[in-house]
């Protein structure tokens, strides 16, 4: 077995109220391997990001931690912050939503960079503005010595977000969390981010979280599945079981509602409801209002992750249909 990188035990989210604490992440239990890909996956609202925004403390004053995030013997929640700085970027980078929020408007790409390589690697001026231009030349930015001095508003979204990529990069770090990392993004520079990202994972050997809506592009760069309901893990399975043989509702809620493009046309069924709100989550399994499954039992106590050969399910009923027909195992983006 390869050896575990990064182990989420029992992590949990509080978030005051003003009125009081609610909880938001009910005791996440999540193991990394080195050099896996992982997708974690989910409706919005369902902890996906908070999840490891938590692990790395980004998360805010107003939230209340518990559990513990361990990496290399160390638990990320119980570091002092100087400590944890190091950590943060250098042994664990993230990618976040929208390139546009995350670079600094008035300093140039160039300077950017180099602010992480100094922080992580020790490298500056000269030797840190060539470290730089490989940077942006790994990421397949065109004339990268001169876009070392452009602002971000000179550059596209698509652009943008391959200098997140580099300053991800930047640390060389074992674990690579992409947080929805394409969504600002037209679905030819998706599709050719996301490539990027997987090449790069391959090549280097990190490890890869790749938060994500779209059960394609999951199925297509990543080698495990876990998908999240309301601040739970439902079910966790290698890719290609989850998809051949879905076993919570949830999870064959969100198959069926992915259109398959090669197979015949047939409509597409909608889960029912909405995500509930951490504070107003209903007695039992949080998916029982909208499961056509719910028996009388799942009202009455939260179902607790189980199973055998990687594939565990947090369900209390076995479904004796057949899953619904899983879509073909590929990204349903436009190809570059």
């Amino acid at each position: 077995m390869t050896e575990i990188l990064v182990s989420l035990e029992g992590l949990t989210v509080d978030f005051d109220q003003g009125a009081g604490h609610v909880r938001a992440l009910h005791g996440v239990d999540l193991a990394i391997r080195r050099g896996e890909a992982v997708g974690l996956v989910g409706e919005s609202g369902c902890g996906k990001s908070i999840t490891w925004l938590a692990a790395l403390r980004l998360i805010g004053s107003r939230a209340r931690l518990g559990g513990r995030a361990v990496i290399g013997g160390e638990d990320l929640l119980a570091l002092p912050e100087a400590a944890l700085a190091r950590i943060r970027g250098k042994r664990i980078a993230m990618i976040f939503q929208d390139p546009a929020s995350s670079l600094n408007p008035v300093h140039r790409i160039g300077a950017q960079i180099a602010e992480s390589l100094g922080l992580h690697r020790g490298l500056h001026g000269a030797a840190a503005r060539i470290e730089a231009k490989r940077l942006l030349d790994r990421v397949r930015i065109p004339a990268a010595a001169a876009r070392l001095d452009a602002y971000p508003h000179e550059l596209s979204g698509g652009m943008n977000q391959r200098v997140m990529i580099a300053m991800a990069l930047a640390g060389e770090p074992d674990l690579l969390i992409a947080d929805e990392p394409t969504t600002a993004l037209d679905a030819t520079i998706q599709a050719q981010i996301l490539d990027l990202i997987d090449e790069i994972r391959r090549e280097s050997g990190m490890a890869l979280v790749l938060i994500s809506h779209d059960l394609g592009v999951v199925a297509d760069l990543c080698d495990r599945v876990v998908v999240m309901y309301a601040g739970r893990i439902v079910e966790e399975a290698p890719v290609e079981a989850l998809f051949d043989a879905p076993r919570h509702p949830y999870t064959r809620g969100l198959l069926a509602a992915l259109p398959d493009l090669d197979g015949p046309l047939r409509r597409l069924t909608a889960i029912p409801g909405t995500v509930p709100a951490p504070g107003r989550l209903p007695r039992g399994c949080a998916f029982a209002p909208r499961c056509a499954h719910a028996e009388a039992a799942c009202r009455g106590a939260v179902p607790m992750l189980a199973g055998a050969a990687g594939h565990r399910t947090a369900c209390l009923v076995e479904i004796a249909e057949p899953a619904p027909a899983a879509p073909a195992r590929e990204r349903t983006l436009i190809p570059a």
